[in-house]
């Protein structure tokens, strides 16, 4: 199993939501919508520069925004995080079947270890972070590194996304998807199935998308 942190195991986009917008303000503008909407899922260097864009401030520097969303962000983390409906239950049932399981996250390294706090330590076998790739979502890396350290074929894993930035991720990494939006609508896609909340997954369900007989 590859579970995707933000939007999908924790209720965190909103959080970046406050951060990105302050950060805005901070540089004396205010971020549109639909820049806040298109940084979802994407690299952190990938989403300064869409901000910087939608402020007309392109020349401003991606690493001294990147320390300040950081800085911000875990100061959020620390005393907001809460999960997505149903994500704790699912996450507690794949663990309960022994079933190898992933964190597959374009947050880096700092910022997980603090997220780690709320989703368990010993709730994955592997935690891949969007600094510690050299290509992030959308292209496959995230997905394939992680498969290689749980030693499961790409082919018989699932990852549960809640961005098409994601979703997109996974496909191209050979992943069975099950999409679960939630602040950013994913269009149907073939091979995705798609659920409102993570309340209507279940290990029936997963292994369906697999091609699996129930257990």
């Amino acid at each position: 199993m590859l579970f995707d942190m933000d939007g999908t195991l924790v209720d965190s986009e909103k959080l970046w939501d406050v951060a990105l917008r302050e950060l805005a303000a901070e540089y004396g503008g205010t971020l549109s919508d639909f820049a806040r909407r298109a940084v979802i899922g994407t690299s952190m260097a990938e989403s300064m520069r869409i901000v910087h864009d939608d402020l007309g401030q392109p020349e401003r520097d991606p690493q001294a925004s990147i320390d300040w969303i950081n800085a911000r962000i875990l100061e959020l983390f620390r005393t907001g995080l809460r999960w997505r409906p149903g994500a704790l239950t699912l996450l507690r049932a794949v663990r309960a079947a022994g079933i190898p399981t992933a964190l597959v996250t374009s947050s880096g390294r700092p910022l997980v270890e603090v997220a780690l706090d709320t989703l368990g330590r010993d709730s994955f076998d592997a935690v891949v972070c969007g600094d510690e790739v050299d290509l992030a979502k959308p292209h496959p890396e995230p997905y394939l590194t992680a498969a290689r350290l749980l030693d499961v074929p790409i082919g018989r894993c699932v990852a549960i996304e809640d961005s098409p930035t994601g979703v997109a991720s996974a496909l191209a990494a050979g992943a069975a998807v099950l999409a679960v939006p939630a602040e950013v609508p994913i269009a149907p896609i073939d091979g995705v199935h798609q659920v409102e909340s993570l309340t209507a997954a279940d290990l029936e369900l997963l292994a369906a998308l697999l091609g699996e007989p129930p257990a």
